[in-house]
């Protein structure tokens, strides 16, 4: 029978990959056979993680790209076609949340290189893979979205409004991109044990109340998120396109 979790030949470009759920996804799916591209701001930790999945006999490289910058996004896909000549699996992790305050507070900064990254950066990752996928016959795209999309968090106002953006992205993405067969498909993370979510979990008083919300009574980790984009990534989910996996403990229910 077919393991229709292999990734074996797949070329896949993981963003925000040098820790956390990003890390977690690249380590996974280069455990299924994938060549993963781990990319992040900072090379040297893009560096780390490649290295790393190599040292378990596994295949990766690494490639620094701010997704906030368009002419980075440029270079990436350039580096991709020069040196793979394909793209299968594009994984839109990198996020930015700098602002943690109440609505009313926030400033153009905040709001700016908050939309910057969560917006224009997927919307364009998305256009520069989907372009290549078009051309080869097909590929995946994974929108790592959020809760925050569907319910907005306490003081994380615009975070929330781009996650929300990302889930509509994704199913405009899939219908449009659907005949090229382009699946595009939206992971929505609850509290995830990261540095990323530091402002929440090292609060005891926001973490106690947020315990209180998941009926699983924790964190998830890092790790409990790799296994929906596996899914969402691989041939086991060949007729899901526009979908959003919430994966909370429960929250939402």
């Amino acid at each position: 029978m077919k393991d229709l979790f292999d990734l074996t030949g797949k070329i896949a470009l993981v963003t925000g990959a040098s820790r956390g759920i990003g890390e977690s996804i690249a380590r996974l799916l280069a455990s299924r056979g994938a060549h993963v591209i781990v990319s992040s701001r900072k090379i040297d930790a893009c560096q780390a993680v490649a290295d790393s999945i190599k040292a378990d006999g596994h295949k990766a490289s690494a490639f620094a790209c701010h997704v906030g910058d368009m002419e980075q996004i440029d270079a990436v896909f350039e580096h991709i076609k020069n040196e793979f000549g394909q793209i299968d699996v594009l994984v839109n992790n990198a996020a930015a949340n700098p602002y943690y305050g109440h609505i009313l507070d926030t400033d153009l900064a905040a709001f700016d290189k908050t939309v910057e990254v969560n917006i224009r950066g997927y919307f364009f990752m998305s256009t520069a893979a989907g372009k290549m996928m078009k051309e080869q016959g097909g590929g995946v795209i994974l929108n790592t979205a959020s809760v925050n999309g569907l319910v907005a968090g306490d003081k994380q106002g615009i975070y929330s409004i781009t996650k929300a953006a990302v889930i509509s992205m994704t199913k405009a993405f899939a219908k449009e991109c659907g005949p090229l067969n382009i699946r595009v498909n939206a992971l929505l993370p609850g509290l995830t044990d990261t540095k990323f979510a530091s402002a929440l979990t090292t609060n005891d008083k926001v973490l106690k109340m947020a315990l209180h919300s998941i009926p699983l009574g924790r964190v998830a980790e890092p790790d409990e998120m790799a296994g929906t984009v596996l899914y969402l990534v691989s041939d086991a989910s060949s007729y899901t396109t526009g979908a959003t996996i919430v994966v909370d403990g429960g929250m939402l229910a």
